[in-house]
């Protein structure tokens, strides 16, 4: 299932209101306050690319808050839970 990974730069006062929000839309399965240069890592997965660009632009940055963003896309996963369900490259 295709993923993006959402990292989100918030107006200070906003964090915890911005992340409730953003956890509320439909298809985000994480929030993350994390460290660094940005405040909050948001994971999106989404059946279809089509729908993960329209949640982000038509949802996910729209969001009162919001001062910076940088999308990312996850290829494969190593997540313990998914081991076994490998795919062989040669």
């Amino acid at each position: 299932m295709p993923t993006a990974i959402i990292l989100l730069k918030i107006d200070p006062k906003r964090i915890t209101g911005t992340a409730e929000r953003i956890l509320d839309m439909p298809d985000v399965t994480e929030v993350y306050s994390i460290s660094g240069r940005y405040d909050l890592m948001v994971i999106l997965k989404c059946p279809s690319l089509d729908k993960i660009e329209y949640i982000i632009t038509d949802h996910l940055l729209k969001t009162e808050g919001i001062i910076d963003s940088e999308t990312v896309f996850a290829f494969r996963s190593y997540d313990k839970r998914e081991a076994g369900q490998s795919i062989e490259v040669d």
